[in-house]
């Protein structure tokens, strides 16, 4: 039998570098419903050294990403130490990290997410769950999103959850099925040209707010083949690099203009991913506080109640769901789905070192 209550320390670091995410968790199995309660939680940014190594690492050679790997598989296993030690946390069962993901090209059966290395263990004192997204593209998945099962579990009471990070993603069900995708880019595109204006990113969406909508820009970008494809899909940093802002780089217009359009696309594009326009959604990840983008979707969804939950929630959403997935896999329970990833069968994901 396994037990009913669990201690958890849920760690994330996304795409949108904005840093460590790091949630003390407790979780509950009450009547086959799991429950939650958040504790402590930090976000530790990262220094200019380390923003640099992880913005370039999708260039390095494979000896280069394999010692990028074991430095940051040390600098993680320290964050996390440091969070335990500081604040006083005791009886942890497990720390669920993701790490952070470097390379993501499951159409050619590869993802790496580095500091996952067994090390980590041994430099945070722990039980470390993590390596989740590898096991389901050996399956044939995408080995993204993994946060719908929580979404499943959790956040039942919702017809649609929505995440506004690097990228966007959805999740839902639909004739008994949890769907699943990525949907478009998000702060990998806002955050790089705010860095260009100066600044780390668009507060409140005011930059692009100011600017203008390019049509000519805006439709080339709903064009692109991504929007086309069926899920299960998702999207790397890859993604934006090789396609999106080189697309964007070929219109002499202004860098605010370039912003106003690029959120105009990322609200058309949420909206035309929901297979229903009306409902109650939850909207959690940095974007979340882009106000001139959530106003922009309420343009486009005037019959969706949008729901942006408290700041815990909001800001450490993915911790949480990578917490669960961990408490999961220590059950040897199904914790990715394979209506959401492609896999061949669902299955229990990630690796677990003492």
């Amino acid at each position: 039998m396994f037990k009913e209550t669990y201690r958890i320390v849920g760690v994330m670091s996304g795409t949108s570098l904005d840093g460590v995410d790091l949630a003390h968790l407790h979780f509950e199995l009450e009547n086959g419903k799991w429950r939650f309660e958040l504790f402590e939680c930090e976000t530790v940014p990262y220094n200019l050294y380390w923003l640099e190594q992880l913005k370039n690492a999708v260039n390095f050679s494979e000896i280069e990403l394999a010692l990028l790997n074991k430095n940051y598989t040390q600098l993680l296993g320290k964050i996390i130490f440091d969070f335990i030690a500081r604040n006083h946390l005791h009886h942890i069962d497990a720390v669920c990290s993701h790490g952070h993901t470097i390379l993501h090209q499951p159409q050619n059966g590869f993802t790496l997410q580095i500091g996952n290395l067994p090390d980590i263990a041994e430099i945070c004192k722990q039980k470390v769950v993590c390596d989740f997204r590898v096991q389901d593209v050996e399956l044939g998945g995408q080995g993204a999103p993994l946060v719908p099962i929580g979404d499943r579990l959790l956040f039942s009471e919702f017809d649609y959850c929505l995440n506004l990070g690097g990228f966007s993603n959805i999740s839902f069900e639909q004739d008994g099925n949890r769907i699943a995708f990525d949907i478009s880019p998000v702060n990998t595109v806002l955050n790089c040209y705010a860095n260009q204006l100066g600044f780390d990113y668009d507060d409140r969406g005011n930059l692009a707010k100011s600017g203008h909508l390019n049509a000519e820009l805006f439709n080339a970008l709903n064009q692109l083949d991504f929007y086309q494809k069926p899920f299960p899909k998702s999207l790397g940093f890859e993604y934006v690099k090789e396609i999106v802002l080189p697309l964007m780089e070929s219109f002499p217009i202004t860098t605010i203009d370039k912003m106003n359009t690029f959120v105009e696309h990322v609200a058309v594009q949420v909206a035309n991913a929901l297979p229903t326009k009306e409902g109650r959604i939850l909207i959690t990840g940095g974007g979340a506080y882009n106000d001139f983008l959530i106003e922009r979707m309420r343009h486009f969804l005037p019959n969706m109640t949008i729901k942006i939950p408290d700041s815990k929630v909001l800001e450490f959403k993915e911790a949480l769901i990578f917490g669960l997935l961990g408490v999961l896999k220590m059950r040897n329970e199904i914790n990715t789905l394979r209506s959401v990833t492609g896999a061949r069968i669902d299955h229990s994901s990630g690796k677990i070192y003492d």
